[in-house]
């Protein structure tokens, strides 16, 4: 990375919506591109794509070298110690967690996330100084100050994350609750109608939790429209689309109108 600090994780503590983008190509090449495009963020997404660690760092380097301020995040697919740590070590600043059920789940998310401390003594990410995020031990002053940059989105997607949505936000280290309304209109029964009215007081509720415990509220919007909606409503962090989606829409509309 460039700089040390975590600028997104400022702007979460801010008004105003950061918009951003799902990476789920696994492509270093189209992660550039995108990162030239002017996003606030930009998502690698690791649970529903094909991103292993080593397409990670690639994609890391391909945003770096924009040069602008596009700030990525990876979406892990699980909180397994070890796959926190190496994607921390590759040098990703922000990190999403899905399907978080409980202030449990999301205490120990944090824990996974933090070096030990003498303030923070149940910290469980483990300390290596030749790695990617420390410029490969250049950076000596990394370990001291890496826990305070280290921004935490847990995921919202279920009915009993929405049952425990007040302690989950509540939890010290949580950055920003980010609502999943595919998995969330699944868990309630309306797999396929993110529409539904109880879907739409879920997102509600959850962006009314965090809003109570003074952190960001994020959701993946689908199209600008929602997006527009969301941002009005005092939703802080959302997607917009998926570089696949976007690509499929665009080319299949030309064709379309060639072959009219």
């Amino acid at each position: 990375m460039s700089t040390f600090t975590n600028p997104l994780k400022q702007r979460l503590a801010e008004p105003g919506a950061l918009f951003g983008l799902w990476l789920s190509l696994g492509s270093a090449d189209a992660a550039e591109a995108l990162a030239h495009a002017g996003f606030d963020w930009l998502c690698i997404d690791m649970e529903h794509s094909p991103n292993d660690s080593r397409d990670v760092v690639d994609q890391l380097r391909a945003i770096a070298a924009a040069h602008l301020p596009s700030e990525p995040i990876v979406r892990v697919p699980f909180s397994d110690g070890w796959l926190v740590k190496r994607v921390l070590d590759a040098g990703a600043r922000t990190l999403m967690f899905p399907n978080v059920q409980s202030a449990g789940d999301a205490a120990r998310i944090v824990q996974l996330t933090q070096y030990p401390t003498e303030a923070q003594l149940d910290g469980l990410r483990g300390v290596a100084g030749m790695v990617r995020a420390a410029a490969y031990g250049m950076r000596r002053d990394y370990v001291t100050g890496a826990n305070a940059q280290i921004a935490t989105i847990v995921q919202i997607e279920s009915v009993a994350a929405l049952e425990a949505v007040d302690e989950i936000a509540a939890t010290p280290g949580i950055d920003c609750l980010f609502i999943g309304p595919a998995d969330l209109a699944a868990s309630l029964g309306h797999l396929g109608d993110m529409k539904h009215p109880d879907v739409q007081a879920a997102i509600d509720k959850v962006a009314a939790a965090a809003k109570r415990a003074g952190i960001a509220s994020g959701i993946f919007a689908i199209d600008v429209a929602g997006a527009r909606q969301y941002a009005q409503a005092g939703i802080n962090l959302i997607a917009l689309a998926a570089d696949v989606m976007w690509l499929l829409k665009a080319t299949r509309q030309a064709l379309q109108e060639a072959r009219a």
